[in-house]
Formats: structure tokens, sequence, C-alpha cells
């Protein structure tokens, strides 16, 4: 079977190594795992997620009467931290997530891409998505990207057409270098195409699949009540604040959904691919 999050980490680590102004990006500090996205629905195909947040003020929800504006409940307060992911000793900074199959069904046609890629295979459609989700890593281990507005300042949009035009640019970088074929072969299949190919489709994922390392609320203690105020507690979080190698598992990718693979055992049908 084909390791699909194995083979985007290769193909990142050479085009961290290829495309210079993405050679600040250390690749040994980003993690690939997958999610489960059904092709042919809406949303993402992949998304970066910064693991070097700093933890934020402390805030608070609250509550007004509609009637009177007067402050009913309020929640307590709490800071946003974001949980740390360590591989051995070294701590990541970032994890790439790819939604399987949608990422893999990716085609030029009819997209806004297509328009970047005027005489190119389809499958640069999933170049493109792979250097468009490195491109949001900031220089200096410093979070996300901040992109700045074409007149100066930044702005709070995701994305910006000098980002679009900024990725096209440094995939043709990337391809212009003249890679090894065989570290961009697997973009060329779709998921059905894959599957004939390997027998199934295997992505690094995490224990607690589908869920995975986020951002979450960890209220501040004790605080002085306010007279006529209900302080709403903040619902302790459930996934792990620390995470290591022991929770990554392997599963295996169907159209329809995803299932843990067990040490040693393989479908029957894919026990013997290459």
């Amino acid at each position: 079977m084909i390791h699909y999050t194995d083979a985007l980490s290769r193909l990142i680590a050479d085009i961290v190594a290829r495309v210079e102004p993405l050679s600040f990006i250390d690749a040994e500090k980003v993690l690939v795992f997958a999610r489960f996205g059904r092709s042919g629905t809406a949303g993402a195909y992949a998304t970066c997620h910064s693991l070097n947040l700093p933890t934020s003020e402390p805030g608070y929800y609250y509550w007004r009467d509609r009637r009177t504006g007067r402050l009913t409940r309020r929640s307590e307060w709490f800071v946003t931290r974001t949980p740390e992911v360590w591989i051995g000793k070294r701590r990541l900074d970032y994890l790439l997530s790819f939604v399987v199959p949608r990422f893999c069904d990716q085609t030029l046609e009819g997209t806004r891409k297509a328009a970047y890629y005027d005489g190119f295979e389809p499958w640069v459609a999933k170049l493109d998505t792979v250097v468009h989700e490195l491109y949001h890593i900031a220089p200096g281990e410093t979070g996300l990207r901040r992109l700045d507005r074409a007149g100066g300042g930044a702005t709070g949009r995701c994305h910006t057409p000098e980002f679009f035009d900024q990725v096209a640019r440094f995939v043709r970088l990337y391809l212009d270098s003249r890679p090894d074929p065989a570290l961009t072969d697997f973009l060329r299949h779709d998921f059905a195409g894959l599957v004939r190919r390997y027998g199934g489709v295997i992505g690094t994922t995490f224990r607690n699949f589908p869920s995975y390392p986020q951002r979450y609320r960890e209220p501040l203690g004790p605080e002085p009540r306010t007279a006529g105020v209900a302080i709403v507690p903040i619902r302790p979080s459930r996934q792990p604040r620390r995470y290591t190698e022991r929770d990554l598992v392997p599963r295996l990718f169907t159209a329809d959904g995803a299932r843990r693979l067990l040490p040693g055992r393989l479908p029957r049908r894919a026990s013997t691919a290459a």
C-alpha cells in the first residue's frame, strides 16, 4: 500500500530544499497527518496548523439581558493555549493536515488555480496546495504568515491575490529545478487510481481521530464573585495537552471513511503490495 502522508513528507522536504524562499522551513519540525473528507463535497483540501502560537491574554465570555443590557452571566477567566507535539526529543512547530480522499482527487479543471497553470497537467493542482500550505508558515517560527495589503499594512484576510501569485511562482520554481519524478509521481493519480495501483491508501493520524492537536481554553482558577452575576465554569478540554509519537497511528482510508490498522495486520488484498 502507499503511505500517503509519508510520500507528502518526502515531497515537502524536497520542496523546501529546492525553493529558496521556503528554505527557512525546517521540514523536521513539520508533521504531516491525514484527515478524512469525501471527494465531491465542499471543504478544505489541506490546512496548516501552528504549534508555536503564544498563550492568549486572559479573557472571558459574557451574556447580557437583551431588554436591559445588564450583565447576567460570564464565564471564568481563561487563557487559550497551544498543545505540544513531540517526536522523540524534537518539539514540532507545525502540522500540515491533508484531507483524504478529497485532496487526492483535486484537478485544475474549473478552478481558480487553472489561470496560473495554463498548459500544465491536472495533478499540479495538488502540488499547488502543498506549496500553498507551506507558504502559510511564517519565517522565524512566529506562527502563521501575516499577509500584507498591496498598499502596505497587514490584512486580516487569509489569502490575497499576491498570496496566490507567490504560490504559483514557487510551484514553477520547484518544477524548473527538475525534481526526481519519483517524488511527485503519487500526485498524478486520483484516489481510485492509487487504490488500483497500490491496493490501498494509508495515512498517519492521531490516536484520538478524527480529532487532532488544537488550541484549548484553560481556566485561571478561583476568582472573586460579582454580585448578581453568575459565573459559568469553562468546560475542561478532554484532549491531550502533550502529544508524542505514541499518539500517532496509521489508518487505512477509503472513499467512505478511515479505520485504524493494527500492527502486522494489513487487509488481505493489499498485504503484498509494494
